[in-house]
């Protein structure tokens, strides 16, 4: 019995853990197997017991293409059966995705976020009227909010004006708009802590209440 026992170190890899140890030994066998035929036949046998351990993939679409393409990495690629599905290779597994495109924004007021040069980039090149004159007027007015939430200090319309206009690439300009923007009072409030009240009654402080005494 002592010659029979295994240890992790001395099995091979698991290439695929979540398929288990027993099911990787019937792939190896099914490598060896030498007859054409019956090697195909415990293939698709793999196949379906592969399939009962993931019942909730049933519905997934191209669901038996995925079982065999592991089917095949599992054996590391011995395995000769005929597959209804093309047959992966090591050099397409092995291959490194190509790096994704991320956008690199790096913009002169950063406290303003990107929503914010979106709507302005949308908005400059509107025809003039009431519909562009109120949206302008909100972005300002969030402009002033972000930029007090940046820096508790007041600000000055102006200077939203200008960094509007500098964004805008000068086709915003509200220097002399008739409306000014929010106060800053409206913009942030400060939350007040309030505690919460106990639900149980105060006690009165008067002595004796009603003149009896409780023992």
């Amino acid at each position: 019995m002592t010659h029979a026992l295994e240890y992790n170190s001395e099995r091979s890899h698991l290439i695929i853990p979540e398929y288990g140890r027993h099911l990787q030994k019937m792939v190896e066998e099914a490598v060896e197997i030498e007859d054409d035929k019956e090697r195909n036949q415990v293939a698709k046998s793999i196949i379906a017991v592969m399939g009962n351990m993931q019942p909730h993939l049933r519905d997934v679409p191209d669901f038996q293409h995925k079982l065999w393409d592991q089917l095949f990495i599992i054996s590391d690629f011995k395995l000769d059966v005929e597959s209804p599905f093309p047959k992966p290779s090591r050099e397409m597994l092995e291959e490194r995705p190509e790096m994704l495109g991320y956008p690199q924004n790096f913009p002169k007021y950063r406290f303003y976020g990107n929503n914010i040069y979106r709507m302005i980039d949308e908005v400059k090149d509107w025809d003039e009227g009431p519909l562009k004159e109120g949206l302008v007027l909100t972005i300002a007015n969030h402009m002033k909010k972000s930029y007090l939430n940046w820096n508790r200090d007041t600000v000055e319309d102006k200077i939203i004006f200008e960094h509007l206009r500098e964004l805008s690439d000068g086709k915003i300009n509200l220097k002399n708009a008739d409306e000014d923007l929010s106060d800053a009072s409206s913009l942030i409030r400060n939350k007040k802590k309030h505690t919460s009240k106990s639900n149980h009654p105060k006690k009165s402080n008067r002595k004796g209440g009603t003149g009896r005494k409780r023992y």
